[in-house]
């Protein structure tokens, strides 16, 4: 769909040019909470099952390639702000101006996931993921969720994951410019 590439990159533009200072001073911030570099890179799967590099804030302390149900992670003071306003995936414009997402689609996946598809739902990687979605809507207290499950990672791959799955074939299946529209008004607001 033309018309979705060209209001991606176009908004990510203009995002870019209004973010590029506060994100200079949040990296900072981050790389000093943190005592890391304060953006994080992440290999992930995208469009046709082809591995890029997902940017974010960092948020996370200790081993940064822990998943959310790893003890070791622990989620610095201002990765808890940046994390509850979406502010952690402002990089994602990078990924937006680059082609490898979109601002709506379904959310990219660490290997293990997306590459393990079949069938109809292989359908997902027929768009580029994006940084919100109708299954990251639904999903958005995901990390209260999983903590609250006596196996997350369980809980994840059996219901979850299969949720998201089902949410985000649907909405490949029904792609509009107008939805994502919605989409991005709903994370937003």
């Amino acid at each position: 769909m033309k018309s979705k590439v060209i209001f991606d990159y176009f908004l990510a533009l203009i995002l870019s040019a209004v973010l590029t200072v506060p994100s200079i001073f949040i990296w900072i911030l981050c790389s000093i909470d943190t005592k890391k570099n304060g953006l994080f890179l992440q290999e992930r799967v995208g469009f046709k099952g082809k591995l890029f590099n997902i940017y974010k804030f960092r948020t996370i302390k200790n081993n940064p390639e822990s998943s959310i149900t790893d003890s070791t992670m622990k989620i610095s003071w201002f990765g808890f702000f940046l994390r509850k306003y979406g502010i952690d995936e402002i990089p994602q414009l990078i990924n937006i101006l680059n082609g490898t997402m979109s601002f709506v689609g379904p959310r990219p996946d660490v290997s293990g996931y997306a590459d393990k598809l079949t069938g109809e739902d292989k359908i997902i990687l027929n768009i580029k993921p994006g940084i919100t979605g109708p299954a990251q809507l639904k999903y958005r207290n995901e990390d209260e969720i999983l903590k609250k499950v006596k196996n997350p990672v369980l809980y994840n791959d059996t219901i979850l994951w299969k949720d998201k799955v089902k949410i985000n074939r649907h909405y490949v299946e029904n792609l509009s410019l107008k939805k994502d529209i919605y989409y991005l008004y709903k994370t937003i607001f």
